[in-house]
Formats: C-alpha cells, sequence, structure tokens
C-alpha cells in the first residue's frame, strides 16, 4: 500500500497561489492528464490549482533527471499510456519532484512559472489511449436497490457475495467530460405492449462510478494476486456510465448489457495518483454477519486493513429551467465510495484470474456507488424508484428520468482530518435530443 510521506504534508504550500485551498487541485493532488494550449497541440500535463504545468516544456527546462525525468517523458505526449505502463517507482519520483518545484519558495520557480498555462485556456483530452473497458457492479446498495424493482423477494442473485461481478464495456464511446451526450435510440418492450418498438429512449439515467486507470498490466494466461493488485492501478476518476433503462429491460436477458450502455459514457479528465489518495485509505468494510468469507484467491490481510477509499461522491443536477431561473445545481446524492462491497484490488485480482490480460491504459468501472438511504443513490432510476416518485426542483420541474438540455454533473473529494482535502475535478456533460 502506498505510504504517507511529504507531499502529503498538509502544510505544504505552492508559489501557484490558486493551488493553496483549492477544492480539487492543490499541491498535495498534483494529477495528470492530456490538455491542449491555446496555440498547441495535446501534450501531458499536471493540474495545479486554476494552471496546468506542460510536461514537455518542463522537461525542455531541465526541471527533472532521473526516474522523475522517465516519467515525465513517458506522460509528455498525446497519450498517457506509456506513463502507466512505468509503474509505481517513476510516478512516485515524478510526484516528489514536482511536489518541490511547485512549492513554496522553490528556487525553480522562475523555470517552472514559464512551464504554466491557464486551465480556463486549455482544452483537455482523454488521458490515455483505452483498449478495453471493464465495468464492475461493486456497490451493494446500488445493486439491492435495483434487485428489488425486479425481484422484491430475492433482489441479490446467490452469486454477488462471491464474485466481483463485471462485463466488457465499449471503449470507444467515453468521452472527457463535457462532451455532450446525445440521446440514445433502441428497441424497448414496456410490459403491456404487445410488440417492441423502436424510438428514443425515454428511462435515460446516470450512474455515479469510479473509474480506475490502469497501471503495468500483466500478460495473457498471468493472474494478478490480490496482494500484487495494487501495483497495477494507474490512477483514478470518475465515469458517468450512461444507461437507457427501458433499452435495457428488455435486451438484458440473457447475456446482460449491450446497447443500453455503449452509446457513451463520462469520465473525468485528469488521472488522480494512488500516491495523492493515501490519506484517504481506510479498512475494507466489515461483511455484515452471515455473509460468506471470500474465496482465498480474493484475500489479502494488507487490502482488508487499507484497500478501501473513503471518498466522497456527489451528483448535481441543472436543468433548463434552472438555468432560466438563475438557480443553482440540483443536488441529487451525496454518496461515498467505502460503500463498495469489493475493493478495486479484489476486482483486478478476479478480472485477471482466468488469464485475462490487462494493459496500460485499460479502464475498470467500480459500477454504481449508491449509500444506503435515497438521498445517496447513484441513479435516478434508484432516486425516483423506477420512475414512480419523480424529483422535485426548485424551478418547478419534475424529474422521473432524464430530458434533453439537462446537465448531470459529478464529483468527488477526500477529506480527513489532518490532512489536505483533494478533488477529481468534474465530470459533466449535456443531454442533446436523439439525432
Amino acid at each position: 500500500m502506498v505510504q504517507l510521506d511529504q507531499t502529503h504534508d498538509p502544510k505544504r504550500e505552492s508559489w501557484v497561489h490558486s493551488a493553496n485551498g483549492h477544492p480539487d487541485f492543490p499541491i498535495q493532488n498534483l494529477p495528470l492528464g492530456v490538455f491542449s494550449p491555446r496555440n498547441g497541440g495535446p501534450r501531458g500535463g499536471v493540474a495545479i490549482g486554476d494552471s496546468i504545468l506542460d510536461l514537455p516544456a518542463a522537461l525542455a527546462a531541465g526541471l527533472f533527471t532521473g526516474e522523475a525525468a522517465q516519467a515525465a517523458e513517458a506522460a509528455s505526449g498525446p497519450a498517457l499510456n506509456g506513463f502507466l505502463a512505468l509503474g509505481a517507482g517513476p510516478r512516485r519520483a515524478l510526484r516528489a519532484r514536482l511536489s518541490e518545484v511547485l512549492a513554496k519558495d522553490s528556487p525553480d520557480r522562475g523555470r517552472a512559472e514559464a512551464c504554466l498555462h491557464a486551465a480556463a485556456d486549455c482544452t483537455l483530452h482523454l488521458p490515455a489511449r483505452i483498449g478495453d473497458y471493464t465495468d464492475f457492479y461493486v456497490g451493494i446498495h446500488h445493486a439491492t436497490n435495483v434487485g428489488k424493482q425486479f425481484r422484491p423477494d430475492n433482489p441479490l442473485l446467490p452469486n454477488y457475495k462471491h464474485i466481483p461481478i463485471g462485463y466488457h464495456g465499449r471503449a470507444s464511446s467515453i468521452r472527457p467530460s463535457g462532451t455532450p451526450v446525445k440521446r440514445p435510440r433502441g428497441q424497448t418492450k414496456p410490459p403491456d405492449a404487445a410488440a417492441p418498438g423502436f424510438g428514443p429512449s425515454q428511462r435515460l439515467d446516470y450512474e455515479l462510478e469510479l473509474g480506475v486507470w490502469v497501471g503495468p498490466g500483466n500478460g495473457l494466461g498471468e493472474p494478478i494476486p490480490v496482494a500484487e493488485a495494487s501495483a497495477h492501478v494507474g490512477g483514478y476518476c470518475l465515469l458517468n456510465d450512461w444507461s437507457a433503462r427501458d433499452i435495457q429491460a428488455w435486451e438484458y436477458q440473457p447475456l446482460g448489457p449491450f446497447l443500453a450502455k455503449n452509446f457513451a459514457s463520462t469520465v473525468s479528465p485528469w488521472i488522480v495518483t494512488p500516491e495523492a489518495l493515501a490519506p484517504f485509505r481506510i479498512p475494507q468494510p466489515r461483511r455484515p454477519e452471515g455473509d460468506p468469507e471470500p474465496l482465498p484467491y480474493l484475500i489479502d490481510e494488507a487490502d482488508k486493513k487499507a484497500g478501501a477509499l473513503d471518498l466522497e461522491l456527489e451528483v448535481l443536477l441543472i436543468t433548463p429551467g434552472l438555468r432560466e431561473k438563475g438557480l443553482p445545481p440540483h443536488r441529487l446524492a451525496l454518496s461515498n465510495a467505502r460503500h463498495m462491497y469489493w475493493t478495486v484490488a479484489q476486482m483486478i485480482a478476479h478480472h485477471t484470474s482466468n488469464g485475462c490480460n490487462l494493459q496500460p491504459g485499460d479502464l475498470l468501472g467500480t459500477g454504481t456507488i449508491s449509500g444506503p438511504d435515497l438521498t445517496s443513490c447513484g441513479s435516478i432510476l434508484e432516486t425516483t424508484q423506477g420512475g414512480k416518485n419523480p424529483v422535485v426542483l426548485a424551478s418547478g420541474e419534475e424529474r422521473r428520468f432524464l430530458l434533453d438540455g439537462d446537465e448531470v454533473i459529478l464529483r468527488a473529494r477526500g477529506r480527513r482530518d489532518g490532512y489536505a482535502s483533494i478533488g477529481f475535478g468534474e465530470c459533466r456533460a449535456v443531454i442533446l435530443p436523439a439525432g
């Protein structure tokens, strides 16, 4: 597990003044991404306050040596796959050096200051080429809530507490925050209809998830033991795995999600490193009495002690009516990553247990992370109980599912007494009418 060091010191401040007290990107975070400045092509960068440090420019300025230079070079291009492949050693060296360079009173300020861009003037891109995308289902409250709508007496199927359930998603339709989402068309069949029809989805939904960027990965036929799985995590992001619930209800038997899921997924563009999240590691929640013990290949004592994450997760909604009246976004949910039934290490260990190979830049989704009550539901399907109880907004509008013009915003934040709070940046998208 990642150890705490001087980069986590809550007293450390930056000469980039906007970083001090920044809700997402103080000097204790230093996430990596890919951006384009106003007059330039895509390149690697580091978020610091309201600015972005240009990694190719910083390399050219001689700010890095050794492993830090190796990592900075790998992170300087239009995709961070090479950086993710390097693993923890170079990544930690780069973080340590960035923390020195950007610290208040750093002797390198002059050279580094010339490498800064105002984030507001830049375009953010997907941080890596995503070869494969797997979505899990480890939010037990979500699984239970959805299961109750279909199987009131038996919401969780027998395998749920034995296996980190997942399915293979569609990497090609993943887009960075800010990219609009077009309402999908599809085949649906309401329960009272004699035959299916085809048209725009009427039950469009969001899903509040964490995304996990794969680091070095494994060779085909070489499973990753759960005790080594954390070494294959390159970082984290927010993920909105948009879902067309009416299409899903008709198509998912017997093979699971298909067109209801693969029309779009939205990710926050910054890779928040495992090192940045070290202060927010917590023990894996104790399983309720009577739940089965995982099989041995999913058990690791270190993972039990610090394999879970204490991250506040928030869903906000902006509608045309709220915009028109100048009203603030409506909070739909406040949840926490601690509600995951399986850890990320267990997800990786299970995913590779049959010899499946993960590659640098692959993306794993946790599945929807809901809390135990209606104020912490990670999808509107749960919040409205399948559309039966609409959300009432300050504008006078109601929502059973999402309408065209609605914009969904996901946020995440790590908070812990004695440490600086950090965030992920927003994961947002507005819904456009079906084409």
